[in-house]
């Protein structure tokens, strides 16, 4: 069901300062709210962003993120869930946009059997904090094309899901802010309906890709292709069909 949306104005914590959580952290400043930018080798290697993102953002470790943010991105890599500062994250809303990507050298025999989501498995680290899967499937070039003001008529939808009903509006909110609608799939064991190898994850957003892309290719041209509107009733519409397969990001 689409989310009711309330106005807030958040400073958002983000961990990791990868694609995704430039990205949206970009889109946040850009949006007139206060961003605290953390990664695993120091504030001091983040200066050049934070010149760049201006006076609403700040470096800090990512426990100090952790404090000064909620919600909080938890933008890091799946494989390293477990350095998330747990003390720190205690009763806050932490926005989790990791997704799982199985290879020769890392995979999590619970995700392989549908055992648990990878958000779920999260949360089972991050006990005291309330964790919502959002900003997973949307790459950050289309991120920052596609935010529009409420109720514009090409105004793109984003899916979510958590197990705590107060985190979801917060999320959503959230999301309002920074420009989208928000879609509720419910609670995060719901949340494979919008992870890789659904038709949720990605392709809305950018259309078709070129036939023949390998995988290296695909991703190259997601990052890079134009976005594409993509409206609350399509959203509800593909998750409603999605039907869950083997975990993790496969070619």
């Amino acid at each position: 069901m689409r989310t009711e949306i309330r106005v807030s104005t958040p400073t958002l914590g983000v961990i990791g300062t990868g694609m995704v959580g430039l990205g949206a952290a970009r889109r946040a400043v850009d949006a007139g709210l206060n961003v605290v930018l953390s990664n695993s080798r120091g504030p001091e290697t983040l200066a050049g962003v934070v010149s760049e993102l201006g006076e609403r953002a700040r470096a800090a470790t990512p426990a100090e993120a952790a404090r000064a943010g909620n919600p909080v991105l938890a933008s890091v890599p799946l494989a390293a869930y477990e350095q998330l500062p747990r003390e720190e994250l205690a009763g806050k809303t932490v926005i989790d946009p990791m997704n799982y990507a199985p290879h020769s050298e890392f995979g999590l025999p619970e995700l392989d059997s549908d055992e648990l989501t990878s958000s779920q498995l999260v949360q089972r680290h991050l006990a005291d904090a309330q964790v919502v899967k959002a900003l997973h499937n949307i790459g950050p070039k289309q991120l920052l094309e596609l935010f529009r003001p409420p109720g514009a008529p090409d105004r793109t939808a984003l899916p979510l899901s958590g197990d705590d009903p107060d985190a979801r509006r917060q999320v959503a909110d959230l999301l309002n802010v920074l420009g989208f609608d928000a879609v509720d799939l419910g609670t995060l064991a719901d949340s494979w309906r919008s992870e890789p190898n659904t038709p949720l994850y990605a392709l809305p957003y950018v259309g078709q890709p070129p036939p023949g892309l390998t995988t290296l290719e695909f991703v190259a041209w997601v990052q890079q292709a134009p976005g594409v509107p993509v409206p609350a009733a399509r959203i509800e519409e593909l998750a409603a069909a999605a039907v869950r397969g083997p975990a993790g990001f496969r070619m």
